[in-house]
């Protein structure tokens, strides 16, 4: 299809997208809109730098080529350097979703499926602002080499959120319901799951009190462990972040006990969901990647150039937010693998603590915050009472060494709207989840 010079190694990413969003706040049709576009992202390399093209114009991408190849410094042995061998090489189509596909949907009912579920928040005295947000996105991708790859995979998301405010003389709170899938047939029938998430809203904003300060033993919802995962561990694992950097090499080195016995945290891009990556923008296949086994450190996420760099395997995670930007290395789908109680044995056992439901955010790396929004008191083994947390914080190393149970459930989660954010690529959409975790000794304030 195009024409590789001699002495660099050369790849092409093409993306046809199609996407649609449509948002109504307050009975207000503020946004309806589908559009479809193309788009391409040029890699040369000369063995020694990369050199980067991204363009819309998909029919001139012979001629990005040959304008990088004219800066760049060739080298007879690049079929020979250690990252152009790193690359795996595929060939076919690898499409998903075609009988399924997005954009074959009616654009008018997607608005149908949006308004079914607007008048459970509408209506209710209680809500005094609402938004209700339906988007989907289908990308097919063609991943073209030099040194043989040319094959398509697909990937396409679908899903709703509704915000909404509750007031109730004095006392407020906000909460959603968000949901997404790769299907739009999932997201028909979700009228109880939607109902329930308000009603428990309501619950929460008129008794929840205030919590007492203090080291506690808390049970981390799918949610909230997943999120807790993510942004603690999982971006630790990334391994663009130890190149250059022997103290962290050294702080997170492979066989290294980094928390409890019952811990096994993983990575695997061949989830369905939202974080679903069968191949990544280095044109690797996906892996399941163990990231933590039974509290021992026992991989990290890679791209082509950082595995060769601390002499590992690929991994798939060398990933880019859309054809304007490089790959870089990020995350899929990261869960922390379930354990073999029940959530009532794991809340039969605490005294005094603390369930966490649902979060308004999480961040950090050494150290963590996770901002509850549904919080719930644990008494003498039985929920007791909604509470009222600002945060909860720990440091990585005491939290992963703390959890002491986990659920024999796992959830995967998958959101609309949001997604993870690294340099200045933001939102790529990621999984996460996992069991409901038990972990002692967190700060709760």
């Amino acid at each position: 299809m195009f024409k590789f010079p001699k002495g660099v190694y050369v790849d092409v990413r093409i993306e046809n997208v199609f996407e649609t969003s449509i948002q109504n706040t307050l009975g207000r049709l503020e946004e309806f809109k589908e559009r479809r576009y193309s788009g391409a992202f040029i890699r040369l390399f000369d063995g020694k730098r990369w050199y980067y093209s991204s363009t819309t114009d998909v029919e001139n991408i012979q001629k990005e080529i040959d304008e990088l190849y004219k800066i760049s410094s060739p080298s007879e042995g690049i079929n020979e350097h250690p990252i152009v061998k790193k690359f795996e090489v595929h060939n076919g189509n690898y499409l998903e979703f075609e009988k399924s596909a997005i954009d074959n949907i009616e654009k008018n009912k997607k608005l149908e499926l949006m308004e079914k579920y607007i008048p459970i928040v509408s209506e209710n005295q209680f809500v005094k602002l609402w938004k209700a947000n339906y988007v989907d996105k289908k990308i097919v991708k063609r991943f073209i080499s030099s040194n043989g790859s040319d094959f398509k995979f697909d990937f396409q998301r679908v899903g709703f959120r509704i915000f909404f405010e509750l007031v109730d003389g004095e006392k407020k709170f906000s909460e959603r319901f968000d949901t997404a899938s790769n299907y739009f047939e999932d997201l028909y029938n979700l009228e109880d799951k939607v109902k329930k998430s308000l009603e428990e809203a309501i619950y929460y904003m008129k008794n929840a009190e205030d919590v007492e300060p203090g080291q506690y033993t808390v049970i981390l919802s799918p949610e909230a462990a997943g999120v807790f995962a993510h942004e603690s561990f999982g971006h630790k694992s990334e391994a663009d972040f130890m190149i250059g950097d022997e103290n962290m090499k050294k702080e997170w080195s492979i066989g290294k006990k980094v928390g409890s016995g019952i811990l096994s945290i993983v990575d695997d891009g061949n989830i369905k969901g939202v974080g679903y990556t069968p191949f990544d923008d280095d044109g690797t296949k996906a892996k399941k990647t163990y990231l933590v086994k039974n509290g021992v450190l026992s991989g990290r996420l890679h791209s082509g150039i950082t595995a060769v760099s601390l002499n590992e395997e690929l991994t798939g995670n060398a990933r880019a937010l859309n054809f304007e930007f490089e790959p870089i290395v990020r995350m899929t789908t990261t869960y922390i693998k379930p354990g073999e109680k029940t959530l009532e044995e794991l809340i039969s056992e605490v005294d005094n603590g603390f369930l966490i439901k649902t979060i308004k955010h999480g961040s950090g790396m050494s150290t963590f915050t996770i901002a509850p929004s549904l919080a719930y008191k644990i008494k003498n083994g039985k929920i007791y009472k909604p509470v009222k947390i600002s945060v909860i914080t720990g440091t990585v190393f005491d939290t992963l060494n703390n959890i002491d149970g986990l659920s024999n459930e796992l959830k995967l989660l998958s959101f609309a709207l949001g997604g993870c954010g690294k340099f200045e690529q933001y939102p790529l959409p990621v999984g996460f989840g996992g069991p409901y975790v038990r972990v002692k000794n967190m700060n709760v304030q």
